[in-house]
């Protein structure tokens, strides 16, 4: 028992060591991501600065299939993981003797393709003794805004869009996040390929239906805003979805010929209304005059667009990430590991992948 104490007492220090060093020295963070279908890793400094990012995308190859094949994932982050990791110290000039901590993406995502960046950030760190930190996958697009926004701090409203998600989150403190609205159903994202695989654009929907959408008319079709009763801020876009698919049948039944740029643009401005309307009406109630955008369909340009007119009337202050943050990348995990490490958050060897980890592992 004296031992285990004694243990302890000795990785407290060092943690007590690490934080205290952090004020007095820069802060190099190797970042890991793979939780999808992207292997990415980056190099961080003081949590602002991107040294290195680099990407490894598998779209073309699951766009053979419409959609992530998630043993093919899997498979292409063990081919690709040591690679990216190499790649990315040797882009930012820094030697794993300068990094002072791993941050790796442990949830949510697919767990097998999780698994990979997790095993690899565990070996690394198991190899050199460099502190390991466990990320939050939406942390870490939330975080993204930290990266080219040096004057944006904590408290602000955030909306994080992407395929797998749709949450309105209050950023309290830096690691400290509450959430007041979440999809019911349909993230944003999962309808955006949805709705485009429907009217034959394929994988991945969103770029596509943006793209497209210049080409139409947002007002040719009124698909439904819908409101989830009881939750002001919860979203649900099952049923846009399937008003969209109603229509082309309709339209097929009747012989009627479609215009997909007008249902593209239409359906998008839907989405829009309801991403936009639900956001600002959060900044209203909790009086915050700060808010940002994250995750995968932030960078849609109407989506964009329409805040930032919509924040400008209202005298708020627009924050978003250029799109190469906006999309799956190890920048922004490497951004919200060193506020974790500043915090004293440390993970063990037996830290693993949780695919449907929650928001909020500290309390906010």
């Amino acid at each position: 028992m004296a031992g285990i104490w004694q243990t302890q007492m000795k990785k407290n220090d060092e943690e007590t060591m690490h934080v205290n060093e952090a004020k007095k020295k820069d802060i190099f963070i190797l970042a890991i991501e793979s939780s999808c279908d992207e292997t990415a890793a980056s190099v961080v400094k003081n949590g602002r600065e991107v040294l290195s990012n680099v990407i490894s995308s598998q779209i073309a190859l699951h766009t053979l299939y419409g959609g992530v094949v998630p043993e093919i994932a899997s498979r292409k982050h063990i081919e690709k993981i040591n690679q990216v990791i190499e790649e990315a110290l040797k882009e930012a000039g820094v030697t794993l003797q300068e990094i002072t901590a791993i941050a790796v993406t442990y949830g949510p995502g697919l767990v097998g393709a999780l698994l990979v960046g997790v095993s690899a950030a565990k070996a690394i760190s198991f190899a050199t003794g460099i502190p390991l930190i466990g990320v939050h996958h939406i942390e870490g697009h939330i975080n993204a805004n930290y990266i080219e926004n040096k004057d944006l701090e904590p408290p602000f409203i955030c909306l994080v869009v992407s395929g797998g998600h749709s949450h309105l989150v209050i950023v309290r403190e830096y690691g400290k996040y509450e959430i007041i609205g979440r999809t019911r159903d349909d993230a944003a994202g999962e309808a955006f390929d949805k709705v485009a695989r429907a009217i034959g654009l394929g994988y991945p929907g969103g770029p596509k239906i943006d793209k497209l959408s210049k080409e139409g008319n947002p007002n040719a079709i009124h698909f439904p805003r819908a409101k989830v009763e009881g939750s002001n801020y919860d979203f649900s876009f099952s049923g846009l979805k399937s008003a969209v698919l109603n229509y082309l049948n309709g339209c097929q039944m009747k012989g009627e010929k479609v215009n997909n740029a007008d249902i593209a643009a239409s359906f998008q401005k839907a989405v829009v209304d309801v991403l936009v309307e639900h956001s600002l009406e959060a900044v209203k109630e909790y009086k915050l005059d700060k808010f940002a955008i994250a995750g995968g369909v932030a960078s849609n340009s109407t989506l964009r667009n329409a805040f930032a007119e919509a924040c400008d009337k209202r005298d708020i202050e627009f924050y978003h990430p250029s799109p190469i943050f906006c999309t799956d990348n190890a920048a922004m995990i490497g951004v919200a590991g060193y506020y974790e490490y500043i915090a004293g958050t440390r993970s063990g060897y037996d830290l693993n992948a949780v695919p449907n980890l929650k928001l909020g592992k500290r309390e906010a």
